[in-house]
């Protein structure tokens, strides 16, 4: 994915997750569309993760995704809570942790996809 990322001019700063979900800590390009960018991350990691097992020749990304602007003075923290993503979620669900995200800062969201 960081690969990814350098190739479309987005440099990666951390990228990492736990077993629902990845974070990708980048600065976007000024030259591509943030839907352009998560739509090349989706393919070709999708298609890489296929080749890693028989069992994920089923494999797909879901259709949403979530983009959030990060303020330079927050990057560290940022990058921290991406490391700590296993541990973290052994509190609470990246699920449940999201809706309360959208409800904080009164996000309208799709609930199709925000999964259980």
């Amino acid at each position: 994915m960081g690969g990814i990322c350098k190739r479309m001019e987005c440099h990666p700063i951390k990228i990492g997750g736990d077993t629902d979900h990845v974070h990708i800590l980048c600065m976007l390009s000024k030259r591509i569309a943030l839907m352009k960018l998560l739509e090349e991350v989706k393919s070709h990691s999708s298609k890489w993760y296929k080749t890693k097992a028989d069992y994920l020749t089923n494999f797909y990304w879901q259709d949403g995704y979530g983009a959030f602007s990060v303020k330079p003075s927050d990057i560290d923290r940022v990058v921290a809570y991406i490391a700590n993503q296993k541990e973290h979620h052994k509190s609470i669900s990246f699920q449940h942790e999201y809706r309360a995200i959208l409800k904080r800062y009164e996000m309208e969201y799709d609930e199709r996809y925000v999964w259980d």
